[in-house]
């Protein structure tokens, strides 16, 4: 269930940026999770199809990019994945490791369609500050 709350935190985020970027709609948000992360793609999917409705992010699609976990030997140094029965490093048996890669979860980038004026293709935001400084 918390998936519903990180989806609203996505969606503040998109939001923000968006209209910042003088955004008419979101169209893609990029998220990067991590395997150790508890998020669970598909949820993150069904709450966004509710939450963005109405919004500037309403119909925008997610692409999900799943980061594997990595491991660390805080001994030898050996880096290895998950995969194994065990977490102990695959070199030298040590129980002391440290995850270095996999508990990730961010917004890696959002695309966005801004308000073009026709005539040179300028963001409308942007040509009015142009206008405004001509006169």
């Amino acid at each position: 269930m918390h998936e519903l709350s990180v989806t609203q935190n996505i969606l503040s985020i998109a939001l923000e940026h968006g209209e910042r970027a003088g955004a008419r709609r979101i169209t893609v948000l990029y998220l990067v999770i991590g395997q150790l992360s508890t998020i669970v793609d598909d949820s993150v999917q069904f709450y966004w199809e509710i939450i963005a409705e109405g919004t500037l992010a309403a119909g925008s699609k997610l692409h999900f990019r799943r980061i594997p976990a990595e491991l660390e030997c805080r001994e030898c140094g050996t880096r290895f994945g998950l995969g194994r029965d065990s977490f102990d490093c695959p070199t030298c048996g040590s129980e002391r490791v440290q995850v270095i890669a996999g508990e990730e979860f961010y917004v890696e980038a959002i695309e966005v369609e801004g308000d073009i004026d026709d005539t040179n293709n300028t963001p409308a935001a942007e040509q009015e500050n142009q206008e405004n400084e001509n006169e």
